[in-house]
């Protein structure tokens, strides 16, 4: 299980986590044509903060407030670039921001500094670089705010800021004023954390890391280092034991829809992050017949899949079974040498892993089909051609060739 870990020992901002996800891997090309949707092309840089090299993002945007539906205005005008998850996800973080400044300011709050372009960007890159890590859950460390005083758009307050403490009291995300004066975690760092933390993971324990990540902040103290950390890690599972994880299981029952437009609605779930999609045919009240249609799929991507089944199937109503505990076997994909025919072609299959060795092995089949067809021969002799290869190579990477 591939967890994401926070690690905001100097304060969170909106530019600082997507710089630490950059830094961690994410696709940088995906990120600035996703920002690019709201401000000209950001500068990416590498700083270093009290002897720590980070990366650095200024989106380079002008100042400037707006009303709640002005910002999601602006957030929807990027559709076209944007992964529908990440978007979907950035939505809720104004939702988020939107509540705590209600909370404060009274319903016709506008939004000052965090409705500005560089906001809106820092928010939608955050969430399209955590998209493409493709994570498995999110855990956040405490989260130090800083202490004292600070002055905004409303003039002087006290740190935490009020929108920031109702966030992350929303939330339930631990924090601590720590050393430093001033303000150290924004609205906007505390609202994508909030929003992140819902990726929810047993504790992984032990772990090993796999990336590790900096974001900078502006400020360059020579006291502590103004960076905030983030760690890809995996969990190492207790010898024997499955991965485990929670996921949202989305059902519909149809009986109006045929079989070709639930293929391409199945089609088009997978594409947008289902982790699985399925039709079962069933016998409906009045013994009519139809299908249930279940879609599974990670917390942060089912309100956008469950609009995508009402919109693909005309269904009224969407059931959701929430945070559905589930275990995992680790899986990988093999490039095995295969001959049919005379021909030898590299070929991918998929393993499962269970107590250190393989205890199932499945050839893909777009690849297989595509074989077949160019050989002109059944795909299931293909598919067993792959597989007995497999095996075959699997075994021998276990004794070394010797039979």
């Amino acid at each position: 299980m591939r967890i994401l870990i926070f690690d905001p020992f100097h304060g969170a901002a909106g530019d600082m986590i997507t710089a630490a996800l950059l830094d961690c891997g994410a696709d940088r090309a995906i990120v600035l044509r996703a920002m690019q949707a709201v401000v000209a092309e950001p500068k990416i840089s590498t700083v270093t903060r009290a002897g720590i090299r980070a990366l650095k993002v200024d989106t380079r945007a002008t100042p400037g407030h707006r009303t709640f539906p002005e910002v999601m205005q602006r957030i929807d005008s990027a559709a076209n670039v944007v992964p529908a998850p990440a978007l979907a996800m950035a939505r809720r973080v104004f939702e988020r921001i939107r509540a705590a400044e209600e909370e404060v300011h009274g319903t016709h709050a506008h939004f000052h500094e965090v409705g500005a372009d560089d906001a809106i960007a820092d928010i939608i890159g955050a969430c399209t670089a955590l998209h493409s890590l493709s994570a498995d859950g999110v855990k956040v460390l405490p989260i130090t705010v800083g202490h004292g005083t600070a002055t905004g758009s409303h003039g002087t307050f006290p740190i935490p800021a009020p929108a920031t403490a109702l966030i992350l009291k929303d939330a339930c995300l631990a924090a601590v004023a720590g050393n430093h004066m001033g303000e150290l975690c924004t609205p906007t760092g505390a609202a994508l954390l909030a929003e992140f933390a819902t990726m929810t993971v047993p504790d992984p324990g032990a772990y090993t890391t796999l990336a590790v990540g900096y974001g900078a902040g502006t400020r360059d103290p020579h006291h502590a280092p103004n960076v905030l950390r983030a760690m890809i890690v995996k969990s190492a599972a207790a010898a024997g034991d499955l991965e485990q994880d929670t996921v949202d299981i989305l059902e519909t029952n149809l009986d109006d829809v045929s079989g070709e437009v639930i293929a391409h609605a199945i089609t088009c779930f997978m594409a947008a992050g289902a982790r699985d999609a399925s039709a079962m045919p069933v016998i409906m009240k009045k013994g009519r017949p139809g299908y249930l249609v279940r879609v599974i799929c990670l917390k942060e991507t089912s309100a956008a899949l469950a609009e995508l089944m009402a919109r693909e199937l005309g269904t009224l109503g969407i059931r959701c079974i929430p945070a559905v505990h589930r275990f995992i076997a680790e899986r990988t994909i093999e490039e095995i040498d295969v001959t049919i025919a005379g021909q030898l072609k590299k070929m991918p299959v998929k393993c499962g892993w269970m107590h250190g060795a393989i205890y199932t092995l499945k050839a893909e089949f777009d690849p297989a089909r595509d074989w077949a067809c160019e050989l002109k021969i059944p795909v299931k002799d293909v598919i067993r051609a792959i597989e007995d290869a497999g095996w075959k190579n699997v075994k021998d990477k276990h004794t070394g060739g010797v039979q």
